[in-house]
């Protein structure tokens, strides 16, 4: 929020006594002092764990978020775009509209939880991943959608010319070694609405110098 991002990326999945937590990955041992997968383990025992001390000794102590927490941090401040790892639909939807985010989320997922999602409450904003020309023509006629994700694989001509003639925002993936600004300044060029980076100070300088920050 500090940087000036538009959206914040939360990763979401379900404790085995159905609580939604935050966390990208399905098993516990790479970012806790936990193992074992996540939905085996009750809340309370999610909570007890370290989930920062692997990071920084300065995060030591930092637990595991809930989706509540993190949209009552988020409301008024940042919009979310929210992963769905492992989660209810209805669930998602009951948390996201009791803090009064329906109109500040985009919701990520596999295309049949985006269907479920849409079928509840229509005017949320669902982003599937476009895959391929042919798949994402498909997503964005049966939905329809306002915006749709590519990475890597599928941020390629053909795909983005099905989206560009939708008139259907982009939202690309730049992580890793493509988290660069030659490799931001390229999908720009190529038509990106939105870019997802690890590198926020660095791409929020850079769009605001050259006049395509959006705040």
């Amino acid at each position: 929020m500090d940087a000036g991002a538009d959206y914040i990326e939360l990763d979401v999945r379900t404790t085995s006594d159905g609580k939604l937590v935050l966390m990208h990955d399905s098993m516990l041992n790479r970012t806790t002092d936990g193992s074992g997968e996540l939905k085996k383990h009750t809340f309370d025992e999610i909570r007890s764990l370290d989930a920062g001390a692997r990071f920084s000794a300065a995060f030591a102590g930092t637990q595991v978020p809930t989706l509540d927490e993190a949209l009552e941090l988020a409301r008024g401040r940042i919009n979310v775009y929210v992963d769905t790892k492992d989660a209810d639909p209805q669930q998602l939807i009951d948390t996201i509209v009791r803090h009064d985010m329906q109109d500040h989320v985009v919701i990520f997922g596999n295309p049949f939880l985006l269907y479920e999602v849409r079928k509840i409450l229509p005017t949320l904003r669902v982003m599937p991943e476009a895959t391929n020309a042919d798949v994402c023509a498909f997503l964005i006629h049966s939905m329809p959608l306002q915006v749709i994700a590519f990475d890597e694989r599928d941020f390629k001509g053909p795909v983005i010319d099905v989206a560009k003639q939708a008139h259907v925002q982009i939202f690309v993936d730049r992580l890793n070694e493509v988290d660069t600004p030659e490799s931001w300044q390229k999908a720009i060029d190529q038509g990106a609405n939105g870019i997802q980076t690890n590198r926020l100070d660095a791409l929020a300088a850079y769009l605001r110098e050259r006049g395509l920050a959006t705040h």
